[in-house]
C-alpha cells in the first residue's frame, strides 16, 4: 500500500534507534574469508531469521550478502505510522515498476520491494498473520511432504514470536485477541494498536449490526478460522518497527561466525561442478556497487533469500531457469528449469474511498507540517501519539458467499480460507491518486486473497543492474474481477451498517456506480498491489517435473543451492504473508541442520532448537 508523500516527512531526520548489530560491513575488502559454510544472498525477512538460527552453532561460519542499506537510524523505517514514506522512489526501495497490465487498463505503477536491512520487514505495513491452517494442508500435499501441514509449522510460531501484552499504551486488551493462541518465549514481538482511531469504535458496532460481518477476537490465524472482523496484530513493539533485522542483529550481536555485508549486490552464481548428474552452485559472484566484482565460496550451500523478484533475477542471470526466456539473451541455459519466473501470485489491493464529516478523519492532520511535525515530536521523545502506531487498527476476512461460485472450482485452500479481505483506513489512503486538498475521508482497503490471475519475472538484459520485466498480470481471468468486485459491494454494505449514520456523508469517483460494469471500471481503473508477490520459484514433489524447487527447497537439477523466500510457495496465502515468510526460514534451518549434521542422533540441542 503507498499513499501520498506526507508534507511533514521533509523534516524527518536520522534517529538513533540504540540497537548495535553483528558484524556489518560495508566494504567487501573487510570480509576476512572468501569461504563460508554458508552464504545466504539477501538479509530479509527470510535470510536474517535462517542466519540468525544457523550462526546458533559456532562451528559454522555464516555470511549474509544484502544489496540495500542499513535500516539503523532510519526514522521513517522505525516509527510505525511512517510506514507509507519508506517506499516506494527512495533509496530503501528497488523501485520497481510493472509491465502495463492488461487487466487494468494497461496502467504501469509501482511495485515495492525492500532494499535494506530485514528486506521488506523494514518496510511494509507491519500486519502479522500466519494464514489458515488450510493454506499450509494444501502446501503439505502438493509438495507430499507432511512437514508443511499447520500441525507440524505451528510448533515454529513458538519459538519465532513473543506476543507483547499489554502493549504500549497499556489499554485492556480483553476480546481484542486470544492469550492461549500465542507465544510469549520467541523473538519477533508482536502487539496489537496503541493508539486507538475514531473509526474502531464503529468498525466494531457494525459487527453487531451486520450478521455479515462477525466478529473475530483473533485474526492471526494461528486458530483454524481467519474469518470475521478482527483487530489487527503488528510487528511493532514500544512504539517502533519490529523486523528481522531489529530483532535478529540485537540476538546475533555476540556472533563472531556471523557476517553480514551491505551495498554487496549479487550479480550471479556460478557453477562449481557436476555431481551425479546435479549442478553446483557454491560460488556467488557480487559487486559493491560501483566497478569491482568480488567472489565468495560456500562449502556447504548458498541460500538465496532474495525474495520473489531477486531470487528469479539471480537464478535466470546464472542460467537456471526457462531456455525461453534465457536463449534471446544469450545465457547459456546451465539448468533447464521452465517454471523459473513463472506462477508470480500477488493480492490486489483497490482503494474505496467515502467522504466523511469535516474534520472527522486524520487528512486534516496529515496536510499540516506543524502539526505532523509536532506528532513526530512526540515520537521521538515519548514513543507516543499515533505516529507509534500502525495506520491499520482493524481488517475484516470475509468469503463470497455459497451461490458465488456456481460450478467453478473454488481457489481458496479450505472453506475456512477468505476470498477477500477490508482494510479500515480513517484517511485518505490511494496508491494511484494522491489526496484532495481539502476534505475529510475514510478509506476501505478491499485486496482479494485467492487471485487465479498468474504472471511473471524475467530479465531483460545481461545486466544485473536492469530491472526485471514484472508482470503480475492482476485482474485477468473472470473470477479476480468478479470477487474483487464483491469485495467492493461488501465494503458498501459494510459503510451503509447504521453505525456509520452522522459520519460517512458519499462515496467518491466511481465507487458510487450501482453497476456491475461501474464497479469493474473502477477496479481496473484504481487497483494496484498489496505488495504480497509469492510463487516465482515455487516448490512441487520430488518426482514432478513442474516447480522450481524440491519439498526441502533445494532447487531441482542442483546441488548446493536452496531457495529460503515467499518465492517457494505454490499458493499465495490468504492473509498478509510476513508470518509465512518467517516460518518458512524456521523450518529451513531445521531442514539444514538436519542434512549437514554428520549424525543427526548427536546433533546438539543448543543449537538445534526445532528438530
Amino acid at each position: 500500500m503507498k499513499t501520498a508523500p506526507l508534507p511533514a516527512l521533509i523534516a524527518v531526520s536520522a534517529l538513533f534507534i540504540g540497537r548495535s548489530l553483528s558484524i556489518i560491513l560495508t566494504d567487501p575488502s573487510q570480509l576476512q574469508t572468501t569461504t563460508y559454510d554458508y552464504v545466504i544472498v539477501g538479509a530479509g525477512t527470510s535470510g536474517l531469521t535462517l542466519a540468525a538460527r544457523l550462526s546458533q552453532d559456532t562451528t559454522l561460519n555464516i555470511l549474509v550478502l544484502e544489496a540495500g542499506v542499513s535500516d539503523e537510524n532510519v526514522e521513517s523505517v522505525m516509527a510505525p505510522f511512517l510506514a507509507p514514506s519508506v517506499t516506494p522512489k527512495t533509496k530503501y526501495d528497488w523501485n520497481y515498476t510493472v509491465v502495463p497490465q492488461a487487466g487494468m487498463n494497461h496502467r504501469i505503477y509501482d511495485y515495492p520491494r525492500g532494499r535494506l536491512l530485514g528486506g521488506t520487514s523494514s518496510a511494509n505495513y507491519m500486519v502479522h498473520q500466519y494464514g489458515s491452517n488450510d493454506n499450509w494442508d494444501r502446501m503439505a500435499k502438493v509438495t507430499g511432504d507432511a512437514g508443511w501441514a499447520w500441525n507440524n509449522m505451528r510448533r515454529y510460531v513458538s519459538q519465532h514470536e513473543t506476543f507483547v501484552e499489554p502493549p504500549h499504551d497499556k489499554h485492556n486488551t480483553t476480546d481484542e485477541f486470544t492469550p492461549d493462541l500465542h507465544s510469549y518465549r520467541g523473538d519477533v514481538k508482536i502487539s496489537l494498536y496503541v493508539h486507538r482511531q475514531n473509526i474502531d469504535s464503529r468498525v466494531i458496532e457494525t459487527t453487531k449490526q451486520l450478521k455479515e460481518f462477525p466478529y473475530n477476537k483473533d485474526v492471526s490465524g494461528i486458530a483454524t478460522d481467519l474469518l470475521g472482523v478482527g483487530y489487527a496484530q503488528s510487528t511493532m513493539t514500544e512504539g517502533a518497527r519490529v523486523s528481522s533485522s531489529t530483532t535478529y542483529s540485537r540476538i546475533v550481536n555476540t556472533r563472531p561466525n556471523l557476517t553480514v555485508l551491505i551495498n554487496a549486490m549479487v550479480t550471479k552464481l556460478i557453477n562449481t561442478g557436476i555431481s551425479d548428474g546435479l549442478m553446483g552452485f557454491q560460488r556467488v559472484e557480487f559487486t559493491d556497487g560501483l566497478t569491482k566484482t568480488y567472489m565468495v565460496e560456500a562449502t556447504k550451500e548458498v541460500i538465496l533469500s532474495a525474495g520473489s523478484i531477486g531470487t528469479v533475477q539471480i537464478l535466470q542471470l546464472s542460467g537456471i531457469g526457462d531456455p525461453a526466456d534465457l536463449d534471446p539473451l544469450g545465457i547459456p541455459v546451465i539448468v533447464r528449469s521452465p517454471k523459473v519466473g513463472k506462477n508470480l501470485q500477488d493480492h490486489p489491493l483497490l482503494p474505496n474511498v467515502f467522504s466523511v464529516t469535516d474534520g472527522g478523519s486524520m487528512d486534516h492532520i496529515l496536510r499540516s507540517e506543524s502539526e505532523m511535525t509536532d506528532a513526530i515530536n512526540e515520537w521521538r521523545t515519548k514513543r507516543t501519539g499515533f505516529i507509534s502506531n500502525n495506520i491499520v487498527n482493524n481488517l475484516a476476512f470475509a468469503r463470497v458467499k455459497p451461490g458465488f461460485l456456481e460450478g467453478q472450482i473454488d481457489p481458496a485452500a479450505g472453506k475456512l480460507s477468505p476470498h477477500y479481505e477490508l482494510i479500515f483506513v480513517n484517511y485518505w489512503l490511494d496508491p494511484v491518486h494522491e489526496r484532495p486538498a481539502t476534505g475529510s475521508y475514510f478509506t476501505i482497503l478491499t485486496a482479494l486473497l485467492t487471485p487465479t490471475s498468474r504472471g511473471t519475472v524475467k530479465i531483460q538484459s545481461t545486466n544485473p543492474f536492469d530491472a526485471p520485466l514484472i508482470d503480475p498480470n492482476m485482474l485477468t481471468t473472470k473470477w479476480d474481477l468478479k470477487v474483487l468486485r464483491e469485495s467492493v459491494k461488501a465494503a458498501k454494505r459494510f459503510a451503509s451498517a447504521p453505525a456509520w449514520n452522522g459520519y460517512i456523508t458519499g462515496t467518491m469517483g466511481k465507487l458510487s456506480s450501482e453497476t456491475d460494469e461501474g464497479l469493474d471500471d473502477h477496479a481496473r481503473q484504481n487497483a494496484s498491489t498489496i505488495f504480497h508477490p509469492t510463487s516465482t520459484a515455487s516448490m512441487s514433489s520430488y518426482s514432478s517435473p513442474d516447480g522450481v524447487v524440491n519439498p526441502d527447497l533445494t532447487v531441482k537439477g542442483t546441488y548446493g543451492l536452496r531457495i529460503v523466500d515467499l518465492s517457494v510457495l505454490p499458493y499465495i496465502p490468504s492473509c498478509h504473508p510476513q508470518g509465512p515468510a518467517y516460518l518458512i526460514a524456521e523450518r529451513a534451518a531445521d531442514l539444514l541442520y538436519t542434512v549437514h549434521a554428520n549424525d543427526p542422533d548427536d546433533l546438539n540441542p543448543q543449537y538445534v532448537l526445532h528438530y
